[in-house]
């Protein structure tokens, strides 16, 4: 189904470690290309769960490591805080630690086929405009598909021909494990703290992110975002690229919102109100990004109005679950920081938050533009003690209610009491405390709301 040769890696091993996700498929489409493939995961049941499917599961510490490369899950570190013993092995011995991008990019071109690749970085935001990117292409009749750190790993994407297009979200977990990906169009949207444990400190974490432009050559794009004074610099320190883009949500750039209109150097796109699914100045950014890269893959202006015009949103970010009593329940769970909450905050003018679950580091301190639109917040997860703190100093209404359970009728009677039209999930926090990741936190709160909504017929 895949359309790689069967022979593709014949001949070649290869170590993965890391079974969830992206590892389980790496094995599986390395298998199906002919390569000989060793697989491991710290836990007894996604080894055990492998070994069923007949992939072959050894302890990469009491074997040969003789491998062409380590495909190591992006959640594993390799430096820092502390590299996992495999990938410490693999460095000792000079085997490559690759993500699965790479590999993808090997097999296509192996292959024979010349499409196109196009990367999207950034610290928010960047889901969003995969999809985005991937849904108007697909409009202009593009072959497509679209993956990586969202939606399908990278190695399960199909083969595509000369004029199609990978569109890949990118996460600094996999940029930093790059050797040959170019890509024909990348863009890096923002920059804010993030990952900080992972790559030590903001200059280590930008350098990674800009590394998806690394290999760039004459006719290639880079796409930044200049919202920020970190991504600013980076693109005005960006002088290696073929053609450096400029993107904005609120000011002038090459392509950029104003007064609530997309529009490039050429004139109006599309008026932003026609694009539903992409409410706020940080949308109107991703749509910028989209616009820009999509007109520099080959698509019209008139591909790009209807893509925006028509894009559905993705699961997880400012996703409308129901409307109850008048009153709008938003699922952002996606939003894992405060960068991100501070984003869908700025949509609304009075609403009740529910935030919470292991903070990062700043905390919710730099979202106290946004506090005057909060009714009350109702806090969830481990940190919530912390976050009560911020906003006790800053004298925001606030209850520790612990789990999303005790939070979605709260949050309904609290907004009826308090007249605000919006309850918002949007936590400002990682979900791991409670959640196996921001989705199932989102599915979570999907299903309370829903729950809430159907004995009165009211689902929206």
């Amino acid at each position: 189904m895949s359309g790689f040769p069967p022979d593709l890696f014949a001949g070649r091993r290869f170590l993965v470690v890391g079974l969830g996700r992206n590892g389980l498929e790496a094995s599986r489409a390395l298998t199906r290309m002919g390569a000989a493939v060793v697989a491991w995961d710290d836990a007894l049941p996604a080894r055990e769960s492998a070994a069923r499917e007949g992939i072959v599961v050894r302890d990469p510490l009491s074997v040969d490591f003789g491998f062409e490369s380590l495909i190591l899950s992006p959640g594993i570190p390799h430096r820092l805080p502390a590299a996992h013993p495999t990938a410490a092995r693999a460095q000792r011995e000079g085997v490559p630690i690759l993500s699965d991008a790479e590999l993808l990019f090997c097999a296509v071109r192996a292959s024979g086929s010349h499409a196109r690749f196009a990367g999207i970085t950034g610290t928010n935001g960047k889901s969003t405009t995969t999809a985005l990117l991937a849904h108007i292409l697909a409009v202009a009749g593009v072959p497509v598909a679209a993956g990586g750190n969202l939606g399908p790993a990278a190695l399960a994407l199909p083969l595509l021909p000369d004029d199609g297009v990978y569109v890949l979200e990118m996460s600094s977990y996999m940029l930093e494990r790059l050797a040959t990906l170019r890509f024909d169009v990348a863009a890096m949207l923002n920059l804010s703290a993030d990952h900080l444990d992972r790559h030590g400190d903001m200059a280590a974490y930008a350098a990674v992110k800009r590394a998806i432009f690394d290999r760039q050559r004459a006719g290639d794009v880079a796409v930044l975002g200049i919202d920020d004074a970190l991504s600013v610099a980076m693109a005005d320190g960006l002088t290696e690229s073929g053609t450096v883009l400029r993107v904005s949500g609120t000011r002038p750039a090459d392509v950029w919102c104003d007064v609530g209109v997309l529009r490039d150097t050429g004139g109006p796109i599309l008026a932003m109100r026609e694009a539903p699914a992409l409410p706020g100045a940080h949308n109107a950014q991703n749509a910028a990004a989209a616009a820009a890269m999509a007109l520099a893959l080959g698509a019209t202006r008139q591909d790009v109005a209807r893509g925006l015009a028509g894009f559905p949103g993705l699961p997880h970010r400012q996703e409308r679950i129901a409307t109850i009593d008048g009153i709008a329940f938003i699922n952002d769970s996606k939003a894992t920081n405060a960068d991100a909450a501070g984003r869908a905050l700025a949509c609304y003018d009075r609403l009740v938050w529910i935030a919470g679950g292991i903070a990062k580091a700043g905390g919710i301190a730099p979202l106290a533009p946004c506090f005057p639109r909060i009714a009350e917040a109702l806090l969830i997860g481990r940190d919530a003690g912390t976050l009560a703190a911020t906003l006790a100093a800053a004298g925001v209404p606030h209850r520790i209610l612990g789990t999303l359970e005790a939070a979605v009728p709260a949050a309904l009677t609290a907004a009826r009491t308090l007249a605000a039209s919006v309850v918002l999930l949007s936590p400002a926090c990682a979900s791991f405390d409670q959640f196996s990741g921001f989705d199932a936190r989102g599915e979570r709160f999907r299903d309370l709301v829903l729950r809430l909504a159907e004995p009165q017929g009211r689902a929206a």
